[in-house]
C-alpha cells in the first residue's frame, strides 16, 4: 500500500533531511518549500517538489490532497524581524496547513513547534509540557509559534489527528543557523559568554528529532492524538562547554567575550533599537531573546516522549558535533 506524506518547510534544514528519510523508508514524499535549488536536489532523489510559500493558501491546500501524513516543519525562524512577517508565515501559514488537512481528510498532522514558547529571562530547568507558559513570549518567533500551536489545537477539536513536538536547538550537517552563527560570531567579535558560560542548554541532533517525528506518525491515535512532546538529546551541558567542544572539533581557537547577563541584555536592547532605526542593517548580532537562550539555564524534561513514543536519542551530542564538523570542514576547506 502506498503511503503519501507531505513535508512543509521541505527545503529547510529539518525538512530536507526528513523528506529523504521518509523516501528511504518507502513513502511517496512531497516537499513544499521556498528554495528551488534545494527543491531540485530533492526532485533528483525521487521526491516531488512544490515551490510554494506557506502564505499561499491555494497551493498549500492542493499539496495536502491525498496525503496520509503531513509533517509541518515550515516556519519563519529567527530571533529578530517584523512581527507581521512572523505572523503571516507561522500563524496564517499553519492555518492554511490545518485547513488543507481537514479539507482533504489527512490522517495525521505532526506539527513542529518550539520550546522557545517556554523561555524568557529566567532560569527554567526540566520544563515539562504541562508547565505554565510565560504571559509574554521572548520574541515574535516564539509568540507566533504559540499562536500556531493554538491553530493546531483548534483543528484537533474539529477532528484532525494532531501531534505537536517542541525540539530544542536542532544541529547537524546542513545546519545553516545555530552552529554557523556561533562560528561567525567567534570570527567577527567573539562569542558572548554570559555568567562564565555556566548556563545549561539542551541540544538536539537533527536525526534524533526525525526519529521523534516518525514515532509521532506511527504511534496509535489513542496514545498521542492531541499531545505535545518535548524533544532534546537529553544531555544538558553548560553553554561554554558546548562552544568549546564544537570549535575544538573544527580546530578553531575560541574567542569568548565575557559579559554579565545584565550587560549583555542591555547591549542587545541597544542593538535591537539600532536595527529598528536602520532596518537595512539586518538582524542584530545579539538580541535579548538570544541573550536569554545563552545566559539562562533552560532545559527540558523529555520523559513523556521516552515513555509514550519510545523515543531514545541514538546519536549523542559529541557524535553529532563530530558529524557537523566533518561536514563543515568539507564545505569550507578546513
Amino acid at each position: 500500500m502506498n503511503r503519501n506524506a507531505l513535508v512543509t518547510g521541505g527545503t529547510g534544514f529539518l525538512g530536507r533531511r526528513l523528506a529523504l528519510r521518509l523516501r528511504n523508508e518507502g513513502w511517496n514524499v512531497t516537499a513544499l518549500g521556498r528554495q528551488p535549488a534545494f527543491g531540485e536536489e530533492l526532485r533528483r532523489q525521487g521526491i516531488r517538489f512544490v515551490h510554494a510559500d506557506l502564505r499561499d493558501r491555494e497551493r498549500v491546500d492542493a499539496a495536502c490532497a491525498g496525503q496520509q501524513a503531513v509533517f509541518h516543519c515550515g516556519a519563519l525562524s529567527a530571533s529578530w524581524g517584523p512581527y507581521n512577517d512572523f505572523y503571516d508565515s507561522n500563524v496564517l501559514g499553519t492555518e492554511h496547513v490545518t485547513a488543507g488537512c481537514l479539507r482533504h481528510q489527512v490522517g495525521r498532522l505532526i506539527h513542529v513547534s518550539t520550546p522557545s514558547v517556554y523561555f524568557g529571562s529566567t532560569h527554567r530547568l526540566g520544563v515539562r509540557e504541562s508547565d505554565p507558559l510565560p504571559r509574554r513570549q521572548a520574541s515574535p518567533y516564539a509568540a507566533t509559534k504559540r499562536l500556531a500551536e493554538e491553530a493546531v489545537a483548534r483543528a484537533g477539536e474539529e477532528g484532525l489527528e494532531t501531534v505537536i513536538v517542541r525540539p530544542r536547538a536542532l544541529f547537524g550537517p546542513g545546519d545553516a543557523s545555530i552552529l554557523p552563527r556561533l562560528i561567525e560570531a567567534n570570527a567577527v567579535q567573539g562569542i558572548p559568554l554570559l555568567g562564565g558560560g555556566k548556563a545549561l542548554i539542551d541540544l538536539t541532533y537533527v536525526d534524533n528529532a526525525i526519529d521523534a517525528l516518525l514515532l509521532c506518525q506511527a504511534a496509535p491515535a489513542a496514545s498521542v492524538a492531541g499531545r505535545i512532546y518535548n524533544i532534546t538529546n537529553g544531555e544538558p551541558m553548560p553553554f561554554g562547554e558546548a562552544v568549546t567542544k564544537l570549535l575544538g572539533k573544527l580546530g578553531i581557537p575560541v574567542r569568548f567575550k565575557r559579559l554579565s547577563y545584565a550587560a549583555a541584555y542591555g547591549v542587545a536592547a541597544l542593538m535591537e533599537l539600532s536595527a529598528r532605526l536602520l532596518p537595512g542593517r539586518g538582524e542584530p548580532m545579539l538580541t535579548r531573546a538570544v541573550a536569554g537562550m545563552i545566559g539562562r539555564s533552560q532545559t527540558l524534561d523529555i520523559s513523556a516522549a521516552r515513555r509514550e513514543l519510545g523515543y531514545s536519542p541514538k546519536i549523542c551530542v559529541d557524535e553529532g558535533m563530530e558529524a557537523f564538523a566533518q561536514w563543515w570542514r568539507s564545505k569550507h576547506d578546513l
